[in-house]
């Protein structure tokens, strides 16, 4: 008899905030399962917080609205813009000092200095004109920061793209690259790496086996129910070089 998925919830929500529920088309805080991709999302929207210090930011497909909060504690003020039903109530009720709006990406309306558009654009089927919507809401001189994941990190090796059914298109560092700077004069893409004991585990995983040890030792479930929910921002890092190692890339576009 075939098993049902296991389903997870946000835990510990605020009074009044609806959890949402872990569907792998977005990724969520309080899940503790879900941590390292959380943590992989979170420490970008907080590299980006420091550059957005006194400016109108407008965080597209804002899902649970967690990063457009991260923008708010520096921003002057931050639009997060998200068409899900679910996850607009939960954000709305949960984050307070962010304005939300149930719109998409190719028609929101609001001039603004700074855009954020992370981990969305590999689910968008006409990606070029997201990028000149984007372009025509900035203002002089404001800035698109659009993050994605690296196919050549995230499919195994040969694919042309990963098994997650809500992506249309997933890039290689060159032709994120170029898809960018065909609508924005200055594009810099930096890729994002792990760092501290993501990086030892990457690298016990590719050298020593770590994962055939642990399994024989049935220390598995025990490992990763401490490993996962212990990571944090500084086991990322971002950096310019060696993007085709990288697990996302991040492209600074400025307009």
């Amino acid at each position: 008899m075939a098993t049902e998925p296991q389903l997870y919830l946000q835990r510990d929500q605020p009074p009044g905030v609806p959890p949402l529920a872990l569907t792998g088309e977005r990724t969520l805080p309080d899940v503790p399962e879900e941590n390292y991709w959380y943590r992989r999302h979170l420490v970008v929207y907080e590299w980006i917080a420091t550059r957005v210090e006194g400016l109108h930011v407008v965080d597209v497909a804002a899902g649970e609205g967690y990063g457009a909060n991260v923008l708010a504690q520096r921003a002057a003020s931050v639009l997060g813009i998200e068409p899900n039903p679910d996850a607009f109530e939960h954000a709305v009720a949960r984050y307070p000092r962010v304005t939300f709006r149930r719109d998409i990406a190719e028609t929101f309306v609001e001039s603004c200095d700074a855009i954020s558009f992370l981990q969305t654009i590999e689910h968008v089927p006409d990606p070029g004109a997201v990028l000149e919507h984007f372009r025509s809401q900035l203002r002089p001189g404001g800035t698109a920061y659009i993050s994605t994941p690296n196919v050549l990190t995230l499919a195994p090796e040969g694919a042309e793209k990963s098994g997650n059914p809500w992506h249309v298109k997933e890039y290689r560092a060159e032709e994120f690259r170029e898809l960018c700077e065909a609508h924005f004069p200055s594009v810099e893409v930096l890729g994002l790496f792990h760092a501290r004991k993501l990086r030892v585990h990457e690298l016990a995983l590719r050298h020593a086996r770590w994962d055939d040890v642990h399994a024989k030792l049935g220390l598995t479930k025990r490992f990763y129910d401490w490993f996962t929910p212990a990571i944090g921002a500084r086991d990322f890092a971002l950096r310019g070089t060696d993007l085709d190692r990288a697990l996302d890339f991040l492209a600074v576009c400025k307009a």
